[in-house]
């Protein structure tokens, strides 16, 4: 931070900095390394419209010289936080295209900064302390983004603080991004475990069928290797349930597995449609277990939501669960949103379902956006 500090200074004339991150509930900034104060604390509300709308927020003031530039900070996609200068008023026509340019390589240097030291850990939880069950999920994730020409995909996981076994990991090999949500049996500790395992295992089986005899795009047998690892460690006693996807970006192919509770949503025409598959054993349960794929075609501007029960069957005393009575209406309202910002919308609204309480149950939920890329 103190180097980037410096080098805003003397190569940009930047009077002062603030570098926010976001929390792991991606709702809350806080500004890295230093306490809340009156001056940083006049730059939230820009930083935060900067964050949600990922456009640069450009402050100044009537007869004021200088100006206050609040940047996006995002790598491929995931959001990160935000990079906040301020500089003389006159200097930003000329600064401003190489101060968005920077923020973009500051992202990808704070993710590589992630694996090497706690400092930015530390600056993301301040709203609580992970669980150790919690600290497991959130290492073994990817990225909560991606965005590519034609493809916006985004996932979340709550509580924040204190999940336990829901998880997703994607991967993108050539034209194919494959797309896993996990539910792991049981909670806490056991249940982040059973998921770590269930995750590796299907890293596992992504990666090792070899070259010419399958396409990255071919679920059945990642499923089938994953299966077998997690039933010869626990024998049939416990299991994952789990939904897989495959999407063709170049053509909108889509390949399903539904291997347990995650449900998937298609948002077309905006209509929101539940989409039922052919239901198939959970990971682990049994061995030698074969699994079939579904396939289907998205259409241009089609919206994909996975959730898990956590989500769709969330009750409440003597109401009906909120996947009945809310889902389909939260969606629907985040038919303008990009699916970092549809994700946070639909949370809130299964929050204020709980009335503000802490969730029941794990929740994950998945946004994906496909288009056909433009031919270049």
């Amino acid at each position: 931070m103190e180097t980037l500090d410096a080098y805003l200074s003397a190569a940009h004339g930047v009077k002062s900095s603030t570098v926010w991150l976001a929390d792991y509930r991606t709702t809350t900034l806080s500004p890295c390394g230093v306490e809340s104060g009156d001056a940083v604390g006049e730059q939230l509300a820009p930083a935060t419209r900067a964050f949600a709308s990922q456009t640069p927020v450009l402050e100044t003031r009537d007869g004021k010289s200088g100006a206050r530039l609040h940047l996006p900070v995002t790598v491929w996609g995931e959001r990160v936080g935000v990079l906040s200068v301020g500089l003389d008023a006159e200097r930003v026509p000329t600064e401003r295209p190489l101060l968005e340019e920077l923020a973009e390589t500051f992202a990808v240097a704070l993710a590589a900064a992630y694996r090497r030291t706690d400092r930015y850990h530390l600056d993301r939880r301040r709203a609580g302390r992970l669980t150790m069950a919690a600290e497991m999920q959130w290492d073994l994730l990817p990225a909560r983004g991606y965005d590519q020409p034609g493809l916006r995909f985004a996932g979340q996981l709550e509580p924040a603080y204190a999940v336990c076994g829901d998880h997703f990991d994607w991967a993108v090999n050539g034209d194919w991004l494959t797309v896993t949500a996990l539910n792991g049996m049981g909670t806490g500790l056991d249940a982040a475990l059973l998921t770590a395992l269930a995750v590796n295992a299907m890293r596992n089986a992504r990666r090792s069928i070899p070259a010419g005899q399958s396409s990255p795009g071919d679920l059945a047998d990642q499923a089938v290797l994953a299966a077998d690892a997690i039933f010869s460690q626990y024998g049939g006693a416990r299991h994952v349930a789990t939904l897989l996807l495959s999407l063709n970006t170049g053509t909108g192919e889509l390949r399903m597995i539904d291997a347990g509770s995650p449900r998937m949503l298609l948002v077309r025409g905006g209509q929101v449609q539940d989409t039922p598959l052919d239901p198939q054993l959970p990971l682990g349960m049994f061995g030698d277990t074969r699994y079939v794929e579904e396939t289907t075609r998205l259409q241009p501007g089609d919206r994909l939501f996975v959730v898990s029960d956590g989500v769709h069957s969330a009750v409440r005393p003597n109401e009906a669960t909120f996947g009945e009575r809310e889902l389909s209406r939260a969606i629907r309202s985040t038919r303008l949103q990009p699916p970092a910002e549809a994700i946070s919308s639909v949370m809130r609204s299964l929050r204020d379902y709980h009335a503000g309480a802490e969730l029941a149950d794990d929740a994950l939920i998945i946004c994906l956006d496909w288009s056909p890329r433009a031919d270049p």
